[in-house]
């Protein structure tokens, strides 16, 4: 929609930025009011300058040299002055060095307050009305006007280190977004800006050539982010502004909204200046499991926010926009094995082998497939329906989030290579209710690998390396950990062809897998959290000089009435009030006496919770003060 700038002008003198930062989930889990004391360090702060010590010399406080009569100095009142100029210049550099201090105090509560906010930014997403886009500068403009609104107004602190993540990969530099700021004025001068009409959610694509890249950092984010505001609806307009080519996958970033994503190499077509008339920037990371080691080795995120239940939500709604929906169930025993067939690198070399193998081993039919030659909704059809997924480590294991309930995810790894330092597909089988098994492989005979040192440095070669370095990683043993993303041994390492030593794997198996791999009917196990226990109350009693007892009785959560839970503990913490310390306690039944550490004539204090099945937890009832 192209409008006069007069008219362009009007529109966004009301431009709009309000930023959304979720509450920490970490504080959510444990209120404040619910923990334990714990000591609080106090920032230590100047205290208020009296008005002696703000007196400097001349005022009142500087030197006094008396004159007797005649012109005669006075002895007394000479060694009188001096002692007073020297109190004044103490106390003259004393009140200095408590400016500089505070000054220094200030700053560093600056400092952290900075640190802080920059933390911020990774949980931040924004929306705007009328941010506009520059094709030429390739910036984003915010046109201000007295009728303008922007929350939080952080000012010069939203560079620090940014606004916001654009995709959903944590603290990356390459992801920041900001936006730059004009008068609405300047409108005047600038060529006739075009309006896109439509709800747009502009975000990076973090690596849309890599299938787990897809999954996890870009559809799973974006499904969820969409899923939050509900004028991210199927009609609103995807917006990627990475500068990728729409790459492999493409087709399934169009599942998610009816209106085809615009490419940043795309906006270009529509005019020097473009402006998005409601948008969202931003995407949400509360569904992803791993981080991809930036700053510390690869690993799972300390924090993981998504369960199982999403994850198999959003596979559902995938699998029906590729309308590969299975038809009921699969029943049990009707299962098959799928393994993943690489035909350009990471090869498993005795590949029929080991499909006999498993075939002997569990007496199923096994299929093979292949990203090089199959469609993602053909291979998301098969592996739906299989009991095991069999691969090479890689990004095509992402698909194991489509397997059945209680289907199995087996992972081969090359030589040299530990499953325990790369396991973003352990992470996900084992997120509660995903209810899939998962077993690791791991090649340790050095003769049943080849390796490719010619090749190009990406796909595993080391021949641009010094000599003497390339010795020591043909040498190695095992990859150390290191972080992300060109360390020349992980990828000679990863990109080895293998001869699968089947005695080995099938061995692995056996030990590794608790029951027979197949599609369950069995229930998801439940993650009903209890609530909070009721009418907690203490009784005390002092039995002598130096014995007391404490008892702690509660009824049990309200909702747990209308619950099947195989096993209800209950959490009592005990503090002494002005301790730092407590006593944590596991009771299987509502009220307990306590007499071991009771001391008479003491003041506790007395925390409850239940617990279900060991690991979902409940929130604390109110504090109990409980007086011996």
């Amino acid at each position: 929609m192209l409008l006069g700038n007069t008219a362009a002008e009007y529109l966004l003198c009301n431009s709009r930025c309000c930023c959304f930062l979720p509450k920490n989930p970490e504080i959510l889990a444990t209120p404040a009011a619910n923990r334990p004391n714990t000591p609080v360090k106090s920032n230590p702060r100047s205290g208020p300058v009296s008005e002696h010590e703000r007196s400097s010399p001349g005022e009142g406080g500087g030197p006094a040299i008396m004159q007797a009569p005649g012109c005669r100095m006075n002895l007394a009142a000479v060694l009188n002055g001096l002692l007073v100029s020297v109190v004044a210049a103490l106390l003259w550099k004393y009140v200095k060095l408590s400016e500089h201090a505070g000054l220094l105090e200030e700053e560093l509560l600056l400092t952290r307050q900075s640190q802080e906010l920059s933390q911020m930014h990774t949980d931040r997403i924004c929306r705007f009305d009328y941010l506009c886009y520059s094709t030429e500068a390739e910036e984003f403009v915010f046109f201000h006007s007295n009728s303008s609104v922007m929350l939080p107004n952080l000012g010069p602190r939203r560079f620090q280190p940014a606004l916001l993540d654009l995709s959903s990969v944590e603290d990356h530099n390459t992801q920041y977004f900001n936006f730059l700021e004009l008068p609405a004025a300047a409108l005047k001068f600038m060529p006739k800006p075009v309006f896109v009409p439509d709800v747009a959610l502009i975000l990076n694509r973090f690596n849309p050539d890599n299938l787990m890249h897809v999954f996890h950092d870009d559809l799973l984010p974006i499904f969820y982010t969409m899923g939050q505001y509900s004028d991210l609806d199927e009609e609103a307009r995807l917006v990627f502004m990475e500068g990728w080519s729409e790459g492999p996958h493409f087709q399934l970033y169009r599942l998610l909204s009816s209106k085809q994503p615009l490419l940043k190499e795309q906006l270009r077509n529509f005019g020097k200046l473009l402006c998005f008339t409601k948008s969202y920037v931003g995407l949400s990371k509360m569904t992803t499991w791993y981080q991809y080691g930036f700053v510390q080795p690869q690993g799972p995120k300390a924090n993981i926010l998504v369960s199982g239940n999403e994850i198999r939500q959003f596979a559902a709604f995938l699998a029906e926009k590729l309308n590969v929906t299975a038809e009921g169930q699969p029943e049990e025993g009707d299962g098959y094995i799928v393994v993943f067939s690489r035909s350009l690198n990471r090869l498993i070399l005795n590949e029929a082998e080991l499909i006999l193998a498993l075939v002997q081993e569990y007496q199923m039919r096994v299929v093979t497939v292949s990203l090089e030659e199959q469609s993602i909704a053909d291979i998301i059809r098969t592996i739906s329906r299989a009991s095991m997924l069999v691969s090479m480590h890689g990004a095509q294991l992402v698909t194991s989030l489509f397997l059945p309930r209680g289907a199995a995810v087996v992972e081969l790894f090359p030589y040299g290579v530990n499953p325990e330092h790369y396991a973003p597909y352990r992470t996900l089988a084992s997120l509660p209710g995903m209810d899939l098994q998962y077993v690791a492989w791991r090649n340790t005979m050095e003769e049943n690998s080849v390796a490719f040192p010619e090749r190009t440095w990406d796909q595993g070669g080391i021949a641009h390396l010094e000599k003497e370095e390339q010795e020591r990683i043909v040498k190695s043993k095992e990859v150390p950990r290191h972080l992300c993303c060109r360390n020349p041994e992980w990828l000679f390492r990863i990109y080895q062809d293998t001869k699968v030593d089947i005695a080995s794997l099938m061995d692995t198996l056996r030990q590794g897998l608790t029951s027979k791999p197949g599609p369950k009917k069995s229930r998801p196990a439940s993650t009903v959290h209890p609530g909070r226990v009721r009418e907690p109350k203490c009784q005390t009693s002092v039995q002598a000089a130096n014995e007391a007892k404490l008892t702690v009785s509660w009824q049990i959560p309200w909702n747990l009435k209308y619950l099947k839970v195989r096993e209800v503990k209950y959490e009592v913490w005990i503090q002494e009030q002005g301790e730092n310390t407590y006593m944590p306690y596991i009771l299987p039944h509502q009220n307990y006496t306590f007499s071991e550490n009771i001391k008479p004539f003491t003041t506790y204090l007395v925390w409850v919770r239940c617990i279900f099945n060991k690991t979902l937890l409940g929130p604390f009832a109110d504090v109990l003060m409980c007086r011996t």
